[in-house]
């Protein structure tokens, strides 16, 4: 406890995560297309569903370094699952894993064509031919095309370079016995610290600061990647101090957002992100991801830090003012009983 005076206690508080990517216990997969297109564009269709995580920039990137052209030239075509590979859904911190994976997979098929096509041209071994921004060459010579007009020489050949992919994650299951078994694929790891400030005489708390540490694997978008730890956090934030959503008998008692209070932009404490990329050794990107992890931490961190400010632990959440008064109030009334 780090008291700045007779009112106001200060505390820092810790919490550890890990969290399974990938489920294996039953078969998770994803497929994708992709496609060179006249102009040296690309053209990738999966059953991708964008719910605001990035996932759309995420697997441009991917289709861009894969296929060697600038991710503005990477269009993210039809996702409609009729008409488009499936890729499962959009949770459990699965889309750059699964969907990511598959989509490198497709584009390396790409240019498996696009690559011997050109190296039967040029007459040398398909691994010299590189491919970056582009253009493609082949490394050592002086044999260079733009992939505009790698795609057309392709196309005159009799050769479409177009390329699919799926990625599964492969897994014994769980013995349906005593449950052993290896239930996830990949796991991330990661570590928050809070630290608060808790008004011993109103019950508030403010959060200082957060310091977040995350194993991502491979970052394919960096900040895309800490935008979802500061979002996870943001959410963790509310979930641990404010958002209080309550029944009776199954129903609801809290019937708009004047109660159920969220965070807002004055409440966001300084919030500092480190990046651990331990890539994965079973993915072809070696990457995991960071959806629902970032969030994890971060209530317990702030309990933690509460703890530390004034000895009171909270056991339910959100840690409202009128817990921390009775907390309080009761480690008072436990000091008198044992003098």
């Amino acid at each position: 406890m780090v008291a700045k005076n007779n009112r106001w206690a200060r505390g820092r508080g810790m919490a550890a995560s890990w969290y399974g990517i990938a489920r294996t216990a039953t078969i998770d997969r994803a497929g994708a297309w992709a496609e060179l297109d006249d102009g040296g564009t690309a053209k990738i269709v999966t059953g991708v569903t964008e719910i605001g995580e990035g996932i759309l920039t995420v697997l441009a990137q991917v289709a861009a370094e894969e296929l060697g052209v600038r991710p503005d030239d990477v269009t993210i075509g039809d996702n409609d699952t009729a008409r488009s590979p499936e890729a499962a859904h959009a949770g459990a911190t699965r889309q750059t894993y699964m969907i990511g994976n598959s989509v490198a997979l497709a584009c390396r098929n790409a240019r498996e064509k696009l690559d011997a096509e050109l190296a039967d041209y040029w007459q040398v071994d398909i691994g010299l031919i590189e491919a970056f921004n582009g253009e493609i060459w082949a490394r050592g010579t002086n044999k260079r095309l733009t992939m505009q007009e790698a795609v057309d020489l392709c196309k005159k050949r009799g050769v479409v370079p177009v390329g699919s992919g799926s990625f599964t994650a492969h897994g014994t299951g769980l013995d349906p016995v005593d449950g052993t078994g290896a239930p996830w694929q990949a796991y991330v790891f990661g570590c928050q610290v809070a630290e608060v400030e808790v008004d011993t005489v109103t019950g508030e708390v403010q959060v200082l600061g957060v310091w977040a540490v995350h194993d991502v694997g491979r970052a394919i978008n960096p900040r895309g990647v800490e935008g979802q730890i500061e979002g996870g956090i943001v959410q963790g934030l509310g979930q641990a101090l404010m958002e209080d959503y309550e029944t009776v008998d199954g129903h609801t008692t809290t019937h708009g957002f004047a109660k159920y209070i969220l965070p807002t932009s004055l409440d966001i404490p300084q919030i500092n992100c480190r990046l651990v990329e331990d890539r994965d050794p079973r993915s072809p990107l070696g990457a995991k991801g960071i959806g629902e992890p970032a969030l994890v931490p971060t209530a317990p961190a702030i309990m933690n830090a509460i703890y530390d400010a004034i000895g009171v632990r909270i056991t339910s959440l959100p840690a409202t003012p009128e817990k921390v008064l009775a907390g309080l109030a009761e480690k008072r009334a436990a000091a008198m009983a044992a003098e």
